[in-house]
């Protein structure tokens, strides 16, 4: 006989290893530098449908939900071609060295599987900036392709900035990863009869 104890323990299990299997994960970041640019190169998958990845990604009104780094986020007025302007300020520092950091950026899209920002350089912080997801669908979820390549209009540390900017993007980036999914997730019975 199986003590109701022993009961508990296996459902409890059971839960934990369908939580883990579930769980997004942020498969891989590469960030690299070269003249005063750095190119990331990330790879994610996510339990949630790509519509609803897709949805996540591109509202801007509630931006900050993905991080606790975007203090300021939303949409200007689009541009005269009708792209889409949005604007993001982050905060964050890189050891002793903390900064407020404007971007505003065209949003370019093709729903569900691609979204690209480019940067308007005059009204950012950033010399040139551009973005670039790919949202493939994959088994139970979104495989999520992202790349990022930047150049700051500001002095970021040339030995450490590299490296502390990899090691923050990793951190940072598994906990985005996994709020865009559970935000995605929240979404998913809307996007189920697509």
């Amino acid at each position: 006989m199986i003590r109701p104890f022993r009961v508990a323990l296996l459902i409890l299990g059971a839960v934990v290893v369908s939580w883990i299997a579930g769980a997004a994960t942020l498969e891989s970041v590469v960030v690299t530098y070269d003249s005063g640019r750095y190119s990331l190169e990330a790879d994610a998958h996510m339990n949630a449908p790509r519509e609803a990845v897709f949805a996540v990604l591109t509202d801007y009104d509630r931006f900050g939900r993905i991080s606790s780094a975007y203090k300021e986020y939303g949409f200007l007025d689009p541009a005269p071609d009708g792209t889409p302007i949005v604007f993001t300020r982050m905060e964050g520092c890189i050891l002793i060295f903390c900064r407020s950091l404007w971007r505003v950026e065209r949003l370019e899209s093709e729903a569900p599987g691609f979204i690209r920002t480019v940067t308007l350089p005059e009204q950012s912080d950033f010399r040139h900036s551009v973005s670039q997801w790919w949202l493939e669908p994959e088994a139970d979820g979104t495989r999520i392709t992202y790349q990022l390549d930047i150049e700051p209009d500001f002095w970021v540390p040339p030995i450490i900035g590299p490296w502390m900017l990899q090691r923050r993007l990793q951190r940072g980036g598994a906990a985005a990863v996994e709020r865009i999914e559970r935000l995605a997730q929240e979404l998913s019975p809307d996007y189920a009869a697509l």
